[in-house]
């Protein structure tokens, strides 16, 4: 199935390059492995080392790069915790701008690991809302 028509949610509120990113990794990894997860793992790895999650959408990072540890590993053999896109190699005050935008309470206290974590889950709790939203939206009337 082309990565256009089975284009995340998140990706769909987020630039093109990010969508464009995504599709072409996808397509390319359907043919390498077959339709299925590890495409689409495939194709999030891609966006993430150009984009990183803020709420529920992707934004192009400063640098390019893997975003945590996983990422820069590389490899089914080698598992290690993922960031949901947050870009965990990012500086600590890239980190605490994105907590301010995201009205995280307390994050002037929190050391990096800890404001990885509560972008994470801020990022978790915005996407299902957006994806509430949606549904709504497309409900026949």
């Amino acid at each position: 199935m082309p990565g256009r028509e089975v284009l995340p949610s998140t990706l769909r509120r987020s630039p093109q390059k990010a969508q464009d990113t995504w599709a072409k990794t996808h397509d390319s990894a359907v043919e390498t492995y077959g339709e299925g997860q590890r495409s689409h793992r495939t194709a999030f790895a891609a966006v993430k080392h150009s984009f990183e999650k803020v709420g529920d959408h992707w934004e192009p990072k400063g640098r390019k790069g893997p975003s945590d540890q996983q990422a820069a590993g590389g490899g089914p053999a080698r598992r290690a915790p993922t960031a949901g896109g947050v870009d965990a190699n990012a500086p600590k005050e890239h980190l605490t701008e994105v907590a301010r935008r995201l009205d995280i309470k307390g994050r002037s206290r929190m050391t990096k690991a800890e404001l990885v974590d509560a972008i994470q889950k801020a990022n978790n709790r915005k996407t299902t809302a957006s994806r509430t939203r949606d549904k709504g939206r497309n409900r026949p009337r």
